[in-house]
């Protein structure tokens, strides 16, 4: 059933033979490594307002075009910084950590990977609750169900990516294109409307009057709201991470995805704030501020459904963007040795199932802890995506002062110029978030970089150990086999049998919870003469395991130099899936409890039944 589930869900196997068709054409990445960029158009300005509004009223107006007009210039710099990190490492992935860990230091690049990694998990919370937002924007009655809509959304995004890298790029096209077009069509109707025809704009609402406040005062607002509203740079770096998944010539193709998006970026994200603007729009409880750009551009009839449409399908599947980046991060830092092996396997559908299954479980807990709610996530976004972007611009800095090569100069200018911009950056908006929660990321990182060196000095503990070279072969060693049983069967009977084949020193060892059916026991057993030893250990607290555990630890412990001893656990196997429902795992518990006792060999030794 299980096997039947599975490939009606996720499809057949694929061969690894594949794995160069499974590579993104420039159509095909740009919408699914650009959607967490783009989805961020919906909500950047919006932030930006939630900021200033409620100290500054009507006055908001006036600082929303320059705040934009500062990011609009961030994006294009960190874009063309990261153009020389594609042509610097062109069949690489990773991005900043692998930059980082090769100029700077292994620890430079696990801060930027752990950094990467909460963007990650970040992104995936803040675009499904800004797209089901979205959705309850023209739906009202939904939003009491808020986190429900968010999980089922992260549940349908795992299964998607599960299928295959081909396959979900084809799946994310349609809605990120439909997004763009929409835009497109809502700055263009827009500026038409109302700066080239003159229609009458909305009336604005009532606003207080700007406070007053000082000078001090309003540049920590600007910087707090320009913080906000960096959220429009996030995913930007997801391009540089998937180099490899990209058709040949990579590094070509992935610049030319870089290149569209911060277009589209700068139309996108600059017309909807000029129209903010134009229009007075003000954030709401009950309707996100692209939605009601929207009503006033395209009114209440249908394109303003579609267009509602398109933001909510865009905004939940830009997580999309983190389903690449975070398991194909994850595996490079996995086969390094600072994550899980298992994060480093590729799947049935050649893509980092664990990655995927991983990332959609912490983004679940994240999204039912803040309530669904994007506002309570931001603060902790952007904090870690400028931190990586800064590591990996000094990364290129130090590169290009070591090499020297080619036009080093123009390139050490831009990849300086990228670090100063976001070092600044990143200062400002781990400040001004601080206290709103940026403190959790910055006190996250630090800890996760002590745990991957940890988890990678055990690997090399375990290498070391493992190490075939260390082997000493020993001659001559015997073994004591103990056989628990808890009755006279014909399981208990197949497992005397093997045992029989490898040592003559054997003991079957019987709990007595039941001194009546411990009678039962011995004259069965007496009746047999297997020629093996049956011990009888009295349990008066009915209990099996502790006793079962004590004797054998005590038999292992009184051993004879150059004696091993072995468990032999008898364990029958049902037919049907469900009949292993009706029995007991007892087999499969002192497994676990012994499997941590130094020399001891555990093992079960199958009987099949027939029925």
């Amino acid at each position: 059933m299980f096997r039947s589930l599975r490939k009606f869900l996720l499809g057949k196997p694929m061969e690894t033979a594949r794995m160069d068709h499974e590579r993104f054409s420039v159509f095909k990445g740009l919408a699914v490594l650009s959607s967490d960029a783009l989805s961020s158009v919906a909500y950047a300005g919006e932030e930006i307002l939630i900021i200033l509004v409620p100290v500054i009223g009507i006055a908001s107006f006036k600082f929303i075009t320059p705040i934009s007009a500062a990011i609009v210039i961030l994006l294009f710099i960190v874009s063309t910084s990261y153009k020389q990190i594609i042509d610097a490492f062109p069949k690489s992935s990773g991005g900043a950590y692998i930059v980082a860990k090769e100029h700077l230091s292994i620890n430079a690049g696990l801060v930027a990977g752990c950094a990467l990694l909460f963007d990650y998990i970040l992104t995936v919370a803040v675009s499904v609750s800004a797209g089901v937002a979205a959705f309850t924007s023209a739906y009202n009655p939904a939003q009491k169900y808020t986190v429900d809509i968010c999980l089922a959304v992260i549940v349908l995004l795992v299964i998607f990516n599960l299928r295959g890298i081909s396959e979900s790029a084809t799946i994310f096209s349609y809605p990120t294109y439909s997004f763009v077009v929409g835009m497109f069509l809502l700055v263009g109707l827009g500026f038409y409307k109302y700066f080239l025809v003159g229609a009458p704009v909305p009336v604005p609402p009532t606003l207080p009057s700007a406070a007053n406040i000082s000078t001090m005062a309003l540049i920590w607002l600007s910087l707090r709201a320009f913080s906000s509203g960096c959220a429009a740079l996030t995913g930007v770096e997801a391009v540089s991470n998937a180099v490899p998944n990209f058709k040949v010539p990579e590094n070509k193709n992935a610049k030319m995805v870089l290149t569209i998006l911060a277009a589209l970026l700068f139309i996108m994200f600059a017309g909807l704030a000029v129209l903010t603007r134009k229009l007075h729009i003000t954030p709401a409880l009950d309707m996100t501020v692209i939605s009601q750009v929207a009503e006033a551009v395209f009114g209440r009839g249908i394109l303003f459904y579609l267009f509602q449409a398109s933001t909510f399908i865009i905004l939940t599947l830009a997580a999309n963007t983190a389903f690449n980046g975070f398991p194909m991060l994850a595996s490079l830092m996995a086969k390094d040795g600072f994550l899980p092996r298992y994060l480093a396997l590729r799947g049935d559908k050649l893509v980092f199932s664990n990655g995927i299954v991983l990332l959609g479980l912490l983004a679940g807990v994240l999204l039912v802890i803040f309530g669904g709610i994007t506002t309570r996530l931001i603060p902790l976004y952007a904090v870690g995506v400028f931190a990586s972007f800064t590591l990996a611009q000094a990364s290129m800095v130090k590169r290009w002062l070591t090499h020297k090569t080619g036009q080093w100069r123009t390139k050490l200018a831009i990849n300086g110029l990228g670090a100063i911009v976001t070092g600044t950056v990143t200062i400002v908006i781990a400040v001004t978030k601080f206290i709103h929660g940026a403190w959790v990321i910055l006190v996250l990182i630090p800890i996760s970089v002590v745990v991957l060196r940890a988890v990678y000095n055990h690997y090399q503990d375990v290498k070391l150990q493992l190490d075939f070279d260390n082997y000493r072969h020993l001659d001559g060693v015997k073994h004591k086999i103990i056989i628990p049983a808890a009755s006279l069967t014909n399981v208990v009977a197949n497992t005397v049998d093997f045992a029989r084949e490898l040592s003559n020193d054997i003991e079957v060892v019987h709990i007595s919870t039941d001194s009546e059916f411990t009678e039962k026991f011995r004259k069965k057993w007496e009746i047999w003469k297997p020629g093996v030893k049956l011990v009888v250990v009295e349990s008066p607290y009915r209990e099996v395991m502790t006793p079962l555990v004590n004797y054998i630890v005590t038999a292992n412990d009184n051993k004879e130099a150059g004696e091993g001893v072995i468990v032999l656990i008898p364990e029958f196997i049902t037919r049907k899936w469900w009949h292993r429902f009706l029995h007991n795992h007892t087999a499969l518990i002192l497994q676990n409890l012994l499997v941590f006792q130094a020399d001891i060999v555990v093992t079960a030794v199958p009987y099949h039944l027939s029925k």
